[in-house]
């Protein structure tokens, strides 16, 4: 049977009896109308796991830590994903999946092409709706570690803030004649994605300053929210675990 996982970004240990946040509560007692005496499993996002059970079902929900879990989920390659943002629900999608597949950071782009322009109070509330459903993403696939979502980032600050020797970067172009299973093994890399309509000449170039290498997908040219999550899973394929 499996066991439901609730993430709690708080201190946990065994023995210890935690009452659970609102949003766990509700959909622990209302939604899953799980009893007292329900056995659980919780995470802090920090990669630490502990087996639990239901003390409290109700309003007030309260779980007893029970022992720590060994958990193995993460991909052993390191992967940064700077995503341009895209319209509608897209992102979510993009975001969600790419939890699933392992990324572990997430950098929500602008560009000259981005269809999505956000005010200083909206980019703050896509930020809190982006970490919470990397979180549920986390809850869903097993994962201990949460991906960060960082704040709306400029092209220029991501490839100034991603540079790291050893670190493989990453960017599409459908005229490369390099494939990603052509590269040699690594455990880091970062990947760019483009917006809808692609990145202008000016940002192509400043990809090339960073010694972001172009690869390709294949012959078809994919939207950006497929494009990610093929090549995250190419990238799980060829140096990660799947």
């Amino acid at each position: 049977m499996r066991i439901t996982r609730v993430y709690e970004p708080q201190k946990l240990e065994s023995g210890k009896v935690l009452v659970l946040s609102e949003q766990n509560a509700a959909h622990l007692c209302k939604v899953l109308r799980l009893p007292a005496g329900a056995e659980l499993a919780v995470f802090d996002g920090q990669g630490h796991e502990f087996s639990a059970h239901l003390t409290a079902a109700g309003k007030k929900a309260e779980i007893q830590i029970d022992a720590p879990v060994l958990n193995q989920r993460e991909s052993p390659v390191y992967t940064i994903l700077g995503q341009v943002i895209s319209r509608g629900d897209k992102m979510d999608l993009t975001i969600q999946k790419a939890v699933e597949l392992g990324v572990s950071e997430i950098y929500p782009l602008s560009s000259v092409r981005c269809g999505v322009k956000l005010d200083e109070k909206r980019q703050d509330k896509k930020i809190e709706s982006w970490q919470k459903i990397a979180a549920s993403a986390c809850e869903q696939s097993g994962r201990a570690f949460v991906p960060t979502v960082h704040p709306i980032t400029a092209l220029a600050d991501f490839c100034k803030a991603v540079q790291q020797q050893g670190r493989l970067c990453l960017t599409l172009d459908p005229c490369s004649t390099t494939r990603i299973r052509d590269l040699s093994p690594t455990s880091e890399i970062c990947l760019l994605i483009g917006p809808e309509g692609g990145f202008d000449p000016e940002e192509i170039a400043l990809s090339e300053k960073y010694q972001f290498k172009k690869v390709s997908l294949g012959p078809r040219i994919l939207r950006t929210e497929t494009a990610a999550l093929t090549a995250l899973s190419i990238i799980g394929s060829h140096f990660g675990d799947l």
